[in-house]
């Protein structure tokens, strides 16, 4: 299948390794030029050239901390100036710390809300121009499994990421006129630097092994397995693509049936 994604130009948030990554290197072996950003200069460098010489395809790291609002400025303009345009955004972050609703002070709660609500909202404002006098576009916007059964040890990321479910939902009728898709997509239990941190909280809070922890939650999922990053990019890079052009306002999980709900 052809997913129209050659010589598209795609913005991919925290991209220098795990899900970020996996989505701007399966658009890449589409044929898409990817600009991707992370705080981190080196590891965000280095995962461009893996990109590219992996793909053939061109690659722009930007360095930037995409919770402050001039940092995702630069990110775009420095795409715009490298590339001309936009077409697609996967709105990524890493997540906020752990822990419980009440552990946290005003500071904190302030820090998730620029990282994961406020970086989203930010870079749409800015890539939405772009996409509406190229004839429309795609966004993206990474989530967690948290917004539909929340997660005990990850209370600022249940807040914060259902408040970005329902920001794509209004987007997406916003923006279809512009003929801009706004779509969500749910990681379950995907294989991540991410994911092993929160397996050693659990397995420390639970007092066993982290690979016994890991075992008890494989058996959690219908599939039996965690899922690796490139099966969430794949997914990722289809619901960005002409494949998926009458698909938005929707949440799509990448779990291997974890969920258990209906909706």
């Amino acid at each position: 299948m052809d997913l129209g994604l050659k010589n598209k130009i795609a913005m991919v948030g925290g991209a220098s390794k795990g899900l970020g990554f996996a989505v701007a290197r399966a658009l890449a072996a589409e044929g898409a030029r990817v600009s991707i950003a992370s705080r981190d200069a080196e590891a965000i460098k280095r995962a461009a050239n893996t990109i590219e010489q992996e793909t053939g395809s061109q690659a722009l790291a930007v360095p930037a901390d995409l919770s402050q609002a001039e940092a995702i400025a630069h990110w775009h303009a420095a795409t715009m100036e490298r590339f001309g345009g936009v077409d697609l955004l996967f709105a990524n972050t890493g997540g906020p710390p752990a822990g419980s609703a009440l552990s946290f002070d005003d500071k904190v709660w302030q820090s998730a809300f620029d990282l994961l609500l406020m970086s989203v909202i930010r870079t749409v404002r800015l890539v939405v121009p772009s996409m509406r006098t190229r004839g429309g576009g795609a966004i993206l916007i990474g989530t967690s499994s948290s917004v539909k059964e929340p997660i005990a040890i990850l209370a600022l990321s249940n807040v914060m990421r259902s408040g970005v479910t329902s920001l794509a939902k209004t987007l997406s009728f916003e923006l279809a006129p512009d003929k801009i898709r706004v779509n969500t997509l749910i990681p379950g239990r995907i294989a991540t630097d991410r994911l092993r941190q929160l397996d050693e909280l659990s397995a420390k809070k639970s007092g066993l092994a982290v690979e016994e922890q890991q075992a008890r939650n494989e058996a959690s999922i219908p599939m039996g397995r965690y899922g690796a990053p490139d099966d969430f990019g794949r997914v990722g890079a289809f619901l960005l693509s002409e494949a998926a052009s009458y698909i938005t306002g929707t949440s799509v999980q990448v779990d291997g049936g974890l969920i258990k709900g209906l909706f």
